[in-house]
C-alpha cells in the first residue's frame, strides 16, 4: 500500500463493518480461505510491482458500459485531454467491498468533476456483467471491461487465485469464469490511481488487502493540489 495514506476514513469504516458482518455470517474456515490471498500477496510483496507515484501511466483503450459509451472504446489519452483521470480497478460485481467503494465514488463524483477530473472503473468482467453492475449501483461514470486483465497487468495488479480459493468461490456460488469470460481465475488487486494530464501518476493506492480502499476525500484533496 502506498505509504502516508490515512486508513481511518468514512469509507474504510464502512468496509471494516462489512468485513465484521461477513466474518459473523460465513463459517470461519470458509472466511479464512476467502481472505487467504491477502497474506499470500503480502508475503510475495505483490504491491511493490504495481505502478507508483511519479511513473507514467500506460495508455489503454477499453470498451465502456455507459449508454453513451456502450460499444465504443474509451481511451485514457483522450480522457486526459479534458483533465486529470482517476482510474480505479475493482474485482467484480460479486465483490461486496467493490460495490460499496464504487457507490462511495459515485457520491463523490460531482466534487471530482468540479475539479475537472473524470473517473473510470475497470474490472476483468465481460461488458455485459460490467453493464449489469453499473445499472445495479446507478453509476454514472464509465465502467470498463478489461477482459483478460490486459490493462491491469500493465499497472502491475494481476494475480491468480489458487485451487483451494477457487473451490471456495465455487462453493459460495461465485463463478468467476462466467463473470470474466475466461478460465484464468485471475483478478486485479484493487488499486486507484490519479493521473494528471501529462500521464503522470500523482496518487497511487494499491493494497493486497481487498477490504482496504482509498477514500474519495483523499483523491479530492490531491486534485486540489494539482
Amino acid at each position: 500500500m502506498t505509504s502516508n495514506i490515512p486508513t481511518n476514513t468514512p469509507l474504510q469504516r464502512q468496509l471494516d463493518e462489512l468485513v465484521a458482518r461477513a466474518a459473523d455470517r460465513i463459517p470461519a474456515e470458509i472466511f479464512q480461505q476467502l481472505t487467504s490471498p491477502i497474506l499470500q500477496l503480502v508475503q510475495a510483496g505483490a504491491s511493490e510491482q504495481a505502478l507508483k507515484e511519479g511513473e507514467q501511466a500506460p495508455d489503454f483503450t477499453l470498451p465502456g458500459s455507459l449508454p453513451d459509451t456502450a460499444g465504443n472504446a474509451v481511451k485514457l489519452s483522450e480522457l486526459l485531454k479534458q483533465g486529470p483521470v482517476i482510474v480505479t480497478f475493482y474485482r467484480g460485481a460479486w465483490c461486496p467491498y467493490c460495490n460499496l467503494t464504487l457507490r462511495a465514488y459515485q457520491q463523490a463524483l460531482p466534487q471530482l468533476q468540479a475539479l475537472g477530473a473524470s473517473l473510470v472503473a475497470i474490472s476483468p468482467q465481460t461488458p455485459d456483467n460490467s453493464l449489469t453492475m453499473q445499472e445495479k449501483n446507478e453509476l454514472t461514470f464509465a465502467v470498463l471491461s478489461d477482459v483478460g486483465n490486459q490493462v491491469s497487468r500493465k499497472f502491475g495488479l494481476v494475480f491468480s487465485l489458487d485451487e483451494a480459493v477457487r473451490a471456495v468461490h465455487r462453493q459460495m456460488g461465485t463463478n468467476l469464469p462466467a463473470f470474466n469470460g475466461d478460465e484464468s481465475w485471475e483478478l486485479p488487486m484493487p488499486g486507484t490511481f490519479l493521473i494528471d494530464q501529462s500521464g503522470t501518476v500523482r496518487l497511487a493506492f494499491v493494497d493486497p488487502n481487498f477490504t482496504h480502499r482509498l477514500d474519495p476525500s483523499l483523491i479530492i484533496a490531491r486534485l486540489q493540489e494539482l
